[in-house]
């Protein structure tokens, strides 16, 4: 197995056509468009390959790129040509933006690949210091109970030169949810390829995420439902937190 996002980056879009890009582009700014203060540059974190950016930068974001993933950030370049995107291969729990954000996010559960509590409240505080006064922070997570329901799951996709299979794997004990990937291609000469990866999500309850916030100094903290302006419901397998830097 290779680090996560290695062999997969590459693959990445192809294996995921059914994610509404869009609909995720459309929710940021509903939150965007609630600020007091006026949004104009924001940083992604978790940016993957870039197709979230791509579409906020094209809304007229100035938009800065943060992965961990030198191969996604690869991918996401090719892609925002021309949009002034910068690029930062960060660790998020070492986020340092060369000036202050209007907004920060982070979209597609990145916040559970951070699997060390400590290092999301080092994440927490590094986002609070990156951001203007005024500012957002907007992310979701998974929830417990989306993570454990993944234990003994395995999940296919495909297309007619590549195939995907994902094994899922909690531990109540650890709260992690480890995700076996096996990669197959097909090459020019006929003949398949394999690589496979290991991925790790953490199960943070919301009031450990409520809490963590509060500790990095954010305020006005509020919690959804996946994509929607309400309070998620109960047994929901995705949320949504918004907190505020004060002015």
């Amino acid at each position: 197995m290779t680090d996560a996002y290695t062999a997969l980056a590459r693959y990445y879009d192809r294996l995921t056509t059914d994610v509404d890009y869009a609909g995720w582009a459309d929710y940021v700014e509903r939150h965007v468009q609630k600020q007091k203060r006026p949004v104009r540059t924001v940083a992604e974190l978790g940016c993957g390959t870039g197709s979230l950016t791509e579409l906020l930068a094209r809304r007229g974001y100035r938009m800065t790129a943060v992965d961990l993933s030198p191969d996604m950030l690869a991918m996401a370049d090719q892609k925002c040509q021309g949009l002034g995107v910068l690029f930062l291969c960060q660790d998020m729990s070492r986020l340092v933006l060369p000036s202050p954000a209007d907004a920060v996010i982070s979209c597609l559960d990145s916040m559970n690949y951070v699997t060390r509590p400590a290092a999301l409240r080092r994440t927490f505080r590094r986002v609070y210091r990156a951001l203007a006064p005024g500012g957002l922070f907007l992310f979701d997570v998974k929830t417990p109970a989306a993570l454990a329901g993944a234990d003994g799951q395995t999940y296919l996709d495909e297309d007619e030169d590549l195939f995907c299979v994902w094994r899922g794997d909690y531990s109540p004990k650890r709260r992690v949810c480890g995700y076996g990937l096996d990669l197959f291609v097909r090459e020019a000469d006929g003949s398949w390829s394999r690589a496979g990866e290991y991925h790790e999500e953490y199960a943070y309850t919301p009031e450990e995420l409520d809490s963590f916030l509060r500790e990095a100094g954010f305020s006005n903290i509020k919690v959804y439902g996946d994509k929607t302006m309400r309070a998620p419901t109960e047994g929901a397998q995705r949320v949504f937190f918004a907190a505020g830097k004060e002015l």
